[in-house]
């Protein structure tokens, strides 16, 4: 199998070629549907491509233990690009819901379309034109992310492509209500016991983020290279684990994070007010009147830097910080065990724990 750069590479050509593609097609529609085709591909551009380096992880793991040559097919790496291009479609939503201003130190979509629609000179609110044109442009995502995964399995075999797509079709599934849980949540907690409030916020962390940036991407490219049951369960008790770490360590830098790492602004989840694991251990460790005034601060899109350095110093004096490090620990171990005497490729798992250090030991 390739390293990570040649990994990346792949899947940004594979992007690059389809988004291509898109642009020809609308090519004598007009300006502006040029400027939503420039907005789609701005969106798929950048990141990390984890997802898709995790497809074709889980695709190496099942088909290097079979023995065939590891030769990566180009249906499995466009299967791992449709992945990313769900993904930017899935950020595209979660900026306009968390009505951030910034994504990977850029404006976010509906940013960059309200300021295109200002640049114009167009009349009408250009807030309410970014905002709407946000989501036609992550349904358009999704459209597309449909049409590059199914390319992807036009190359493989049937009863493989059939068990990958039900794989895509879960995670797409379980994410969209993840993302609804996490809005929920903000309005809910209230109205739940304080000593649940860390259990439900994992909920959300499973369904958000575990089973959609790491289970559900390994299961997809299992699935494309024949994956049996063991294999199937081995990266899934693998993936689950090490996707809540990777969620509970984005968490850690939503709140604690650098600007020049992560590309928005420290303290973010603060101001959208994300009652993540962070929050709900350091409400457990604080007094009532305290308790009050934390949660008179956190969703206040106002704090200003003084306010987030001062919320900062609560979570990490109250203890929550350090017991939110040991639950990463805690499931980045479970993770690695996961991976002791399965039935996957030696070399790809390898790969796998190289993965799960980046998706865990990060700073953005």
């Amino acid at each position: 199998m390739s390293g990570p750069a040649e990994t990346i590479e792949a899947i940004s050509q594979r992007l690059d070629t389809f988004v291509s593609a898109q642009r020809s097609e609308i090519a004598d529609a007009g300006a502006e549907a040029a400027l939503f085709i420039d907005a789609a591909a701005s969106a798929t551009s950048g990141g990390k491509r984890l997802r898709g380096r995790f497809c074709i992880a889980g695709w190496s793991a099942v088909e290097e233990y079979s023995g065939r040559p590891v030769a990566l097919p180009a249906a499995v790496v466009t299967a791992s690009a449709a992945l990313e291009v769900f993904h930017a479609a899935a950020l595209v939503h979660d900026d306009l819901i968390d009505n951030s201003d910034t994504r990977r130190s850029r404006p976010s979509t509906h940013r960059a379309l309200e300021a295109a629609h200002r640049a114009a000179g167009w009349t009408g609110d250009a807030a309410a034109f970014g905002r709407s044109a946000a989501i036609l442009l992550g349904d358009l995502l999704v459209a597309w992310s449909d049409d590059l995964f199914e390319e992807g399995l036009a190359g493989i075999p049937v009863e493989r492509a059939v068990a990958a797509r039900s794989e895509y079709a879960t995670m797409r599934r379980e994410v969209t209500l993840g993302q609804f849980l996490d809005v929920a949540e903000e309005s809910a907690f209230l109205s739940e016991p304080d000593d649940r409030h860390a259990d439900r916020a994992l909920r959300v962390a499973s369904l958000k983020s575990a089973r959609y940036s790491v289970q559900q991407p390994l299961a997809v490219g299992a699935a494309l290279a024949g994956a049996d049951a063991a294999q199937t369960a081995a990266l899934a008790a693998f993936g689950h684990p090490l996707g809540m770490a990777f969620q509970l360590r984005d968490d850690v830098l939503g709140v604690f994070g650098d600007e020049r790492e992560t590309g928005k602004p420290s303290g973010d989840d603060l101001r959208e007010g994300k009652r993540t694991v962070l929050i709900a251990y350091t409400r457990e460790a604080l007094p009532a009147t305290s308790r009050r005034l934390i949660d008179e601060l956190v969703g206040d899109p106002a704090l200003d830097a003084e306010q987030i350095a001062s919320l900062q110093r609560t979570i990490a004096d109250s203890g929550a910080l350090e017991r939110v490090e040991q639950l990463i620990a805690r499931y980045a171990h479970e993770a690695d065990r996961a991976l002791s005497g399965a039935r996957l490729g030696n070399a790809a798992v390898g790969e796998l724990r190289d993965l799960a250090r980046a998706a865990t030991v990060r700073v953005a």
